[in-house]
């Protein structure tokens, strides 16, 4: 079985803007959080873009809790939002 490839930097750095733009639609300065203290995204793009198998990886930046997966990048609302929304 050969292993996946090396994914280039240019697909980390657009899983990064992803990102970013999610935090930033939910009203998050991107001057107020180190994205590299909640996530590193080589090894998440690596992670997300090599898996054979559906993956998903959350993980919360600032209280804003995203869901990344091969094709996007989501906010999860929190279950009491959820709720409210019904």
């Amino acid at each position: 079985m050969a292993s996946p490839p090396v994914d280039s930097p240019a697909t980390s750095s657009e899983l990064l803007v992803d990102i970013i733009e999610a935090l930033e639609a939910c009203g998050l300065d991107n001057d107020a959080f180190q994205l590299h203290d909640y996530i590193d995204i080589d090894a998440l793009d690596q992670l997300v873009n090599s898996s054979q198998e559906d993956v998903e990886v959350r993980f919360t930046v600032e209280g804003i809790r995203l869901a990344v997966t091969p094709d996007s990048v989501n906010v999860l609302l929190a279950k009491t939002e959820e709720s409210a929304q019904q």
